[in-house]
């Protein structure tokens, strides 16, 4: 390559040579990303797994004989499709209104000034600090004595206690990040406050919702313990996770039923990922950043 200036004198560029801290870096986020997806690919092998290699002495990962049996006898469960939509339904609307409130109320203590502003905001660290474990018994008197045992109120009000501490301090900083100068620009051009919070600082701080969104909808699908703590007797009130006790038997556990059971409980979470990775990129970038 020629320079401006040498004419007739060529000037060969060094080839780039990558420096060993990075190639430390990467090896070891490749070692660490093959860690982490190595129990999903295992899940995934022994849900497609016929029996008789699930219980082989000599386990192998890989499998020439692949079967559907073990997603047959899932489907073939009688309340699986209830456990499904009633997971669908306790997810979805713990999103749905943890969003919400928390857009509102992370507006209202970054915006307003009023009192025990702050003894509110320490409220919220000190309840992502208490164990959920510690706190299901109480629970369980607190539903038992509002009769929400047995139903699926007694899911969703405790996932959005749990959720909305997290979501209202992680949108603080989106809201914070909107420059009030925006706001009163609004305001002068006839702008009310439900206006300019709707169609203005929603549209702003939607990645941080979707970030958020996330958290909450993966805690709520993959609950385990409330779903068994709360939903005592009626079994047509369960969620999907329960759905995995059938295959777990007295003289011998179904593996992979479990496995398979355990699949179909990840591809709504990975459709969930797909929908909103363009969002959540950002909004987790959104949130480091601030």
């Amino acid at each position: 390559m020629s320079t401006p200036g040498l004419s007739g004198i060529r000037v060969l560029r060094a080839p780039r040579i990558r420096r060993p801290w990075r190639l430390a870096a990467e090896a070891s986020a490749l070692l660490i990303a093959a860690a982490v997806a190595f129990p999903l690919y295992w899940m995934v092998l022994s849900a497609f797994k016929p029996a008789g290699e699930i219980e082989s002495t000599e386990p192998r990962p890989w499998t020439l004989a692949p079967s559907l049996d073990s997603f047959r006898r899932v489907f073939q469960q009688q309340e699986f499709g209830r456990y499904f939509l009633n997971s669908l339904i306790v997810a979805g609307t713990v999103v749905v209104v943890s969003a919400l409130v928390a857009f509102l109320a992370a507006t209202a203590v970054t915006r307003f000034r009023f009192r025990f502003r702050t003894t509110l905001l320490i409220m919220f660290l000190v309840a992502q600090m208490v164990p959920v474990e510690a706190l299901t018994i109480p629970l369980f008197f607190l539903m038992r004595d509002f009769g929400q045992l047995n139903t699926l109120g007694s899911l969703i009000l405790p996932h959005l206690a749990f959720s909305l501490p997290f979501a209202v301090w992680m949108l603080r900083g989106f809201v914070k990040a909107v420059p009030e100068a925006l706001e009163e620009a609004a305001y002068l051009d006839g702008a009310s406050r439900s206006r300019f919070l709707w169609q203005i600082l929603f549209p702003l701080v939607f990645p941080g919702l979707v970030a958020t969104s996330v958290f909450s909808f993966i805690s709520t699908w993959n609950d385990f313990l409330f779903a068994k703590s709360f939903i005592i007797s009626d079994t047509s009130q369960s969620t999907l996770p329960m759905a995995l006790l059938v295959f777990f038997k007295p003289d011998e556990n179904d593996w992979g039923g479990i496995m398979a059971a355990s699949t179909v409980m990840t591809i709504p979470v990975l459709v969930f990922f797909v929908l909103v990775q363009r969002r959540l990129v950002s909004g987790l970038g959104g949130a480091v950043k601030d």
